[in-house]
């Protein structure tokens, strides 16, 4: 690819009425990324990603997508961009070679290409034995492949993947965790991902932006973030209350920050093992019931709390964001 930059976008913004679903969002993405995008539901994420894909036109500021304008120029950046998106557009009776065979059409492939192309599709995520089968026999981590697959069937240079493996089980979540990974190195496509999973953006991404009211409100990458909250983490579960329990943790020498979420009080720390103590003795004396308390590193989920005032939350159906 021979822009710098995948995407840019300068005070991107979109209202629905009085709501400001994006707001003022700057984003610098270089070509070659995979591009974790984090956020509570309604923070902003479904908005974002469809305006960069041009199926929402922002209310204010600007957005560069594969070098071209998503308002003035949003048929070229359509044939640069591929898209999955939380639903999958798919008929249950197509087979899947005949889906690739009508997408390869509707980009203006021709004859041996659209073979070749399928075939290298086909045999670049594993799904060579289901393509003559109807795509209503398949399995949810298969057609989600097979989405990837029409997504990328025209060589996009960028991936949008909007929550790509909500709903998939452990085991299909890993497996198309490492085809997302492949097409990437491979073909050095830039990928852009919204997702619910934090082990998925602290596994695939290079970077992560979270997003909370529409506002970018953190971004890094996955190491750097989780450094930013502290190196040490202590879990403290409480039954009831957790106001006494949290002031008296502020207290403590070594606590750098405190976060209380439910029934939860979560520090940030320096050299844990030493203040995991003087923590125990001071929850005790606040009068706080202590069910368990435990010493771990940082994680995304860490970071999420920190900058949200929340957990992500994942939830089995799929949750629309914003209005269309």
């Amino acid at each position: 690819m021979t822009n710098e930059h995948a995407v840019t976008t300068n005070s991107l913004s979109r209202s629905f009425g009085a709501v400001r679903a994006v707001d003022a969002v700057n984003l610098s993405i270089p070509s070659g990324e995979i591009y974790g995008f984090l956020g509570p539901n309604g923070a902003g994420k479904t908005s974002l990603v469809r305006m960069l894909t041009t199926l929402l036109l922002p209310t204010g500021g600007s957005a560069s997508v594969a070098g071209h304008d998503v308002v003035t120029e949003p048929a070229a950046v359509r044939l640069k961009i591929g898209a999955a998106l939380q639903a999958a557009a798919l008929d249950d009776k197509q087979t899947g070679r005949e889906l690739l065979q009508l997408q390869s059409r509707l980009y203006g492939l021709t004859g041996p290409a659209i073979k070749q192309r399928i075939n290298y599709l086909a045999d670049l995520l594993n799904i060579d034995e289901a393509l003559d089968l109807l795509i209503g026999t398949y399995s949810g981590g298969m057609k989600r492949k097979l989405d990837l697959a029409v997504a990328m069937i025209h060589e996009p240079q960028i991936l949008f993947l909007d929550e790509p493996t909500t709903g998939l089980d452990p085991i299909s979540r890993v497996e198309l965790w490492d085809e997302v990974r492949r097409v990437n190195e491979e073909r050095g496509v830039t990928i852009f991902m919204t997702t619910q999973y934090l082990e998925e953006a602290d596994y695939l991404t290079q970077r992560v932006g979270i997003i909370n009211h529409g506002r970018i409100v953190a971004e890094g990458s996955p190491a750097n973030l989780k450094r930013s909250v502290g190196s040490d983490m202590i879990v403290a579960r409480i039954d009831g209350q957790t106001s006494g329990g949290a002031e008296a943790c502020e207290q403590v020498d070594g606590v750098e920050s405190v976060e209380v979420y439910a029934n939860e009080i979560t520090l940030s720390v320096d050299q844990g093992s030493k203040v995991i103590g003087p923590v125990a003795i001071a929850l005790d004396q606040s009068g706080a019931s202590v069910e368990d308390i435990v010493l771990r590193t940082a994680t995304l989920d860490d970071v999420f709390l920190h900058y949200t005032g929340a957990r992500l939350e994942v939830d089995a159906d799929i949750v629309k964001e914003e209005p269309a």
